[in-house]
């Protein structure tokens, strides 16, 4: 295996499958059979979800709202989220834990590295949610903070496409996908894989991201053996 120890970003939207909004229970099941298999080979696995599919921080932002707030909301959110595939993982016999950023002990564990770590190596799969616990910090940045801080491998970045390209492939067929990229070129070419934040803390730390289709079965325990399923930024 290329990656032992790996930190899945998956986007709030994602969750929605066909809805306009909200959790899909379909969605959800198909993502914790993903993660059961990647579980069976042994890896150590953590997971960021965004709260898209629920609020957008800068969404509310935009509308007039107090960014702060919409921020909190949008934290909150990321707390659902965790929740829901915490449950979907425990269905199928998966142990998970939710750490949170923002205290709530009758729901979750308040986020402590060290303890983070300690359900790793216990092949725990550990969730966390409330983003950095602060606003003005996307789920983007709080992956790259929290992939760090548990020494992962590696960021893997789930999609719907299969990797990074020189155009929207959902628009243009004759779209080139990246097999590479650097952080410096992802940041020039502002193409926008995760916020500058959370590419220059990768950049800086030289912390791998992979971008690569999760709605397709399979892919992330290909992605984890290092096949070319995406696309990898380094350095």
């Amino acid at each position: 295996m290329k990656f032992k120890r790996v930190l899945l970003k998956i986007s709030g939207e994602a969750l929605m499958g066909e809805r306009a909004y909200g959790i899909s229970t379909d969605v959800i099941r198909f993502l914790s059979i993903e993660i059961q298999a990647l579980h069976n080979l042994g890896i150590e696995l953590a997971l960021v979800v965004g709260a898209g599919n629920i609020f957008r921080g800068v969404a509310g932002a935009a509308s007039g709202m107090d960014r702060s707030s919409a921020d909190n909301m949008g934290m909150l959110g990321t707390v659902m989220n965790s929740l829901a595939v915490q449950d979907g993982l425990e269905s199928l016999g998966i142990p998970a834990k939710v750490m949170s950023a923002i205290t709530m002990l009758n729901v979750c564990e308040p986020y402590e590295r060290l303890k983070a770590l300690e359900h790793l190596e216990n092949k725990r799969v550990v969730i966390f949610a409330a983003g950095t616990g602060n606003p003005y910090f996307t789920t983007d940045t709080a992956a790259v903070l929290r992939a760090l801080e548990i020494k992962a491998d590696v960021i893997m970045k789930a999609t719907r496409v299969d990797g990074v390209y020189d155009r929207d492939p959902e628009k243009d067929d004759q779209a080139v996908r990246y097999h590479t990229l650097t952080y410096t070129t992802v940041l020039q070419k502002d193409l926008r894989i995760m916020d500058a934040a959370g590419i220059s803390l990768a950049r800086d730390n030289n912390l791998p991201i992979f971008v690569f289709n999760m709605t397709e079965t399979g892919n992330i325990v290909r992605a984890v053996m290092g096949e070319d399923v995406g696309t990898l930024i380094t350095t």
